[in-house]
């Protein structure tokens, strides 16, 4: 499974609004409403709410992975969204966070979840790729991370 398969270019927040770990949930739950329709905010809003509850999904070195199962979903579904100034997020290490994939996926895709996580993680444990996450211009920045994914 490719990152091609789950994001596409209109699933990308350039530079996220929010400054809190809540609002930039409710910013990605309305983002994945507005390019699937079929998809409830609400819904997705509380799930994330829901895992974040469990434990932060900052993963450290400034990226979070926040996911979740949906109800009706039929394929996982992949965001990406940044913030230059970082967010607190929680994250273990303590450092604010600027690089956000939020992974929604269908409730019976455990495997490809999990696949689709340890994808984002390999890819994000390259400091030159975060750096240049953050740095990218954003017309740039799709066709960079299908780039760098498909060197996995």
């Amino acid at each position: 499974m490719k990152l091609s398969d789950l994001l596409t270019e209109d699933a990308l927040i350039p530079q996220l609004q929010s400054e809190d770990k809540n609002s930039v949930l409710e910013e990605f739950a309305n983002h994945a409403t507005s390019i699937s329709p079929d998809l409830n905010k609400d819904l997705i809003l509380k799930i994330l709410v829901n895992r974040e509850q469990l434990g932060s999904t900052a993963v450290g070195n400034g990226v979070a992975i926040p996911h979740g199962k949906v109800p009706g979903l039929e394929k996982i579904i992949a965001l990406f969204g940044r913030s230059e100034s970082g967010i607190d997020f929680h994250s273990h290490d303590e450092k604010t966070t600027q690089l956000f994939f939020v992974l929604l996926a269908p409730e019976t895709a455990i495997g490809n979840h999990l696949q689709a996580l340890a994808r984002l993680s390999r890819l994000l444990k390259d400091s030159r790729i975060r750096e240049k996450l953050i740095q990218c211009p954003k017309e740039e920045l799709y066709n960079f991370l299908i780039s760098e994914d498909n060197k996995i």
